[in-house]
């Protein structure tokens, strides 16, 4: 059920959503001294969610960054990265890659220069529509397909959420030495959340965040000034996250 709820809310909080409300809103009104709020209401709040500058800023904020692969001394036992962004096309047999990928990628990096002996892919499924499709075994199998020994590759399968992850992640690394060093690698944006998860769940790590959304700051017209579609799409990623660790809070899993 929380899964389903979590879904359905991460639907209600796009600012787009808040938009179309409004409009619909005002078509539904009959005194024009609301229909104008409502119009007027519709815009600003267009206009603030789609300012790139305004976002970036607050993802510059909350994002929590962490030393970088130049500074990386220590050779890690296991690196864990966080799913929520593979998809598997059945019908052309390819996997999707989609955003986050950063994970992954950097990951495979680490990896293949020796900074990690071992890849944990962590995550089942995400999908209402699609439980069949196990993030973690479709991330192993494009690990195997570029030549990465199976033996090198851990797969948990079976959580849906961040809370999940921790937990099931908990459960394998039992079955590894207690001294192993290990790597959380997620977004910058989602680290503030999924480091305490592990920290609940009573695993020991190094935060590794991927994935900044907050570029170089700028100040030019068209980035102060000017809508920006994708924006509002970065709105939606930062409220899911904050819902997302509020809840969490709520609840006692964080």
């Amino acid at each position: 059920m929380f899964f389903i709820l979590s879904k359905l809310l991460h639907f209600l909080i796009s600012p787009i959503i808040w938009v179309f409300g409004l409009l619909i809103a005002m078509l539904l009104v009959k005194s024009p001294r609301l229909k104008r709020k409502l119009l007027i209401s519709s815009l600003v709040v267009l206009y603030f969610f789609s300012n790139a500058f305004i976002v970036d800023e607050v993802f510059r904020w909350y994002e929590e960054r962490t030393p970088s692969y130049k500074t990386m001394t220590t050779t890690y036992d296991i690196a864990l990265v966080l799913g929520g962004f593979t998809t598997y096309d059945t019908e052309s047999g390819l996997e999707g890659f989609h955003e986050s990928t950063d994970r992954f990628l950097h990951a495979l990096h680490l990896y293949k220069t020796g900074k990690v002996q071992k890849i944990m892919l962590i995550g089942g499924s995400g999908s209402i529509a699609k439980p069949e499709e196990k993030e973690g075994e479709i991330m192993a199998g494009f690990l195997t397909k570029i030549g990465v020994p199976k033996e090198a590759i851990i797969i948990e399968n079976q959580s849906k959420n961040t809370r999940e992850n921790a937990l099931y992640a908990a459960e394998i690394l039992k079955s590894y030495p207690p001294t192993s060093k290990l790597l959380l690698i997620t977004s910058g944006y989602h680290m503030p959340r999924a480091k305490r998860c592990f920290q609940k769940a009573g695993v020991a790590f190094t935060p590794y965040s991927v994935d900044y959304y907050s570029g170089e700051r700028k100040f030019v017209f068209d980035h102060l000034l000017l809508p920006d579609i994708q924006a509002i799409a970065r709105w939606r990623v930062i409220l899911h996250e904050w819902v997302g660790f509020v809840t969490y809070k709520m609840l006692g899993y964080v």
